[in-house]
Parts: structure tokens; sequence; C-alpha cells
């Protein structure tokens, strides 16, 4: 078998470091919208885009050993990892699936979440209305998606931007246009899926780096990496060099560095 294109190569590529380069980043954005999904024993519940179970485990966990966890995602080295990383949990499957219109049943589980994944998909009303159909009646959804971004951040993203798509811009950019830009930008898409009870809970994680060494091997460990692998190679050290330079002069007195990203959480329930 062929190794996967697109969205789903850039994560199978990055599964390995996925999460584990001592940055703190995935587990504390799911641990807000797990704490608002509140699954309880017995619970049915699917994490769309598990990646490296940041979610999955704390959802399986709360659903207990009578309910049942299915994490799907894209990148099947994802779904290789994730499925060793849970192997003590045996409520959990993990799959490859598509989060775009997973091929599952129809009001087939209690609670539907996923974390830092619409923003990748072509046409986010429909997943989510593929995902609403997912559930009971009753259901809850749960989506987390970029807030506010911190603007020195920015200033390295924007070292980019001369050789991203436009596309891939738009990816980057999606807590600052469209629905992905505000509470109700987010809410309206929520009730568009005929979702009730919608509702807007805020959140923030701070990025902690000892250096620029580190920031790199962080940003080639997630989605970004699809940004470095965009560059041409015959680029990509002058690039990561003032990549380097920008962030050497915003480290702290200490000599860390620290950035701050806002997240949103989005919720509502199946009538």
């Amino acid at each position: 078998m062929g190794s996967p294109d697109g969205i789903a190569g850039v994560f199978d590529r990055a599964a390995d470091t996925y999460d584990r380069v001592g940055v703190p980043w995935f587990e504390p954005i799911a641990a807000g919208l797990v704490a608002e999904l509140a699954v309880r024993p017995g619970e049915r519940v699917l994490d769309v885009g598990c990646g490296r179970g940041a979610a999955l485990r704390p959802l399986a966990q709360a659903s207990g050993p009578d309910g049942y966890a299915l994490g799907i995602d894209l990148a099947p080295r994802m779904v290789e990892l994730t499925s060793q990383d849970l192997s003590d949990l045996p409520q959990v499957e993990v799959r490859v699936g598509d989060a775009r219109a997973p091929a599952l049943p129809p009001a087939s589980f209690d609670v539907v979440a996923s974390c830092l994944v619409l923003f990748f998909l072509p046409d986010p009303a429909a997943a989510l209305g593929a995902w609403a159909d997912l559930l009971v009646s009753g259901g809850r959804l749960g989506v987390t998606t970029f807030g506010s971004q911190d603007e020195r951040w920015r200033s390295v993203d924007a070292l980019f931007d001369p050789f991203l798509p436009a596309a891939m811009l738009d990816a980057r950019t999606s807590g600052r246009r469209g629905p992905f830009a505000s509470d109700s930008g987010m809410e309206d898409l929520f009730r568009g899926a005929g979702l009730a009870d919608v509702r807007t809970v805020g959140g923030q994680v701070e990025a902690r780096f000892d250096d620029p060494e580190h920031f790199l091997r962080f940003s080639w460990s997630h989605g970004q990496r699809a940004m470095w692998e965009a560059v041409p190679e015959a680029d990509r050290p002058a690039l990561r060099a003032e990549v380097v330079d920008t962030l050497e002069a915003m480290r702290d007195g200490a000599g860390d560095l620290t950035f701050v990203q806002h997240v949103r959480h989005t919720l509502g329930a199946r009538a």
C-alpha cells in the first residue's frame, strides 16, 4: 500500500512525534472539551480525527468498561500508534476513517467529539451535519477550534506566507475569518446542522519552548508540518535561519519562549 496523500499524508508523517516533543498542547486543549461533554459511564463515544488520543483516552475513561469509545483518523500511522497507546482500555477501538462523512450508522453515539479538525475540512457545514446524524436523540456534539492567536506566533507564521498556497493560508488563519472567527460563527454552523442548546466555552493554552530548536521540533510534529513541506527544499535552510532569528528575539529573561493560544469549544445537542 502506498503512502497517503494530502493532509492524511502530512499527519501520517508526523504521527511518530505528534504530541511527543515535550510541549503540553493537545492534551490540555482536549481536556477542556472533554470536561464540557461530561461523558457518563456506559455511553458510546466517537472522537473524529482522534490523533494520538488526547481526547479519546479521557473520553474512554469516562465511558468506563461498560461504554464504547471509537476514534477515527485519516492517517493510518496515527491509527496504528494510537491503537497501541490505548491498548490498556478494552472499550476503545481506533480505525481509519474520513472525518468529512464517517461511514458509521446514524443515531449510534451518545457523544461525538472533534478537537482541532473541522477547519481542515473542505465543507465544515456538511461535516457537522454528518456528525450530528450520528447522535441519538439528546446526544451531545462538541468541537474545538482555534480562537485568537498570539501575534508574536503569527509573526513567525508570516515568514512562511510567500511559499504557501491560498488554501493553506485560509487554514492557518482559521481563527481570523469565516465561521471560525467568532463564537457566533461557530454557533451558527451548529444550528445549521440542526443542533439545539448551542453554547460556547473559551479556553487557552500556553506553549512553552526551551529554545528555537525546541519550537522547530514542535512545528514539524503536527499540522504545521504542512507549511514546512510546502517550502521548496532549497529554500528551507534560509527560512529556518530566519525563523530561528525571529524566535531568538522573543525569548524572555529566563531564555524561554512562551506563546498563548486561545481556543473555542462549541457544544450542542440533537433534539
